[in-house]
Order: structure tokens, then sequence, then C-alpha cells
């Protein structure tokens, strides 16, 4: 099975080796037939701590780091 890999925006670089994307996806309602916008925060590996606050990263599925880290950054 193929890893996800998402594209978003980081939001929060203070903890080390940490950072937390914001990862925003539109799509069609059912039923009104409006656009709408969903957002979801990803805790992400950062392993040189390279990423700062307002970079677009693609991060991807890997084995967990900790409890709430289960995303590395792939690339800028």
């Amino acid at each position: 099975m193929t890893k996800k890999t998402l594209e978003g925006k980081v939001i929060r670089d203070q903890n080390a080796k940490s950072i937390v994307v914001l990862v925003k996806r539109k799509y069609s309602h059912p039923f009104f037939k409006k656009v709408i916008t969903s957002s979801k925060k990803y805790h992400v590996h950062d392993e040189t701590n390279k990423f700062k606050v307002g970079d677009m990263v693609k991060i991807i599925e890997s084995k967990p780091f900790s409890k709430m880290k289960k995303w590395e950054v792939i690339s800028k």
C-alpha cells in the first residue's frame, strides 16, 4: 500500500524536531453543491529543524515517532 502525501503550511515550529502543519482541503458538498474548505492540523517530525512558520511543505505518512507524530517532512 502506498503512503499518503499531503501539502500544507507550517503554523508552529517551537518544539525541538517537531512542526505543526495546517492542511486545507476543498470539496463539493453532496447536497448543497457549495465548495467547502476544511482544514486539519498534523504534528510532523522535522529532524533538522530547518522549516519555519509560513513555509509550504510536503509531508508523508511514516512510522509513529511519538503519540501525536505519525508524519514526516519530505520537502519544501
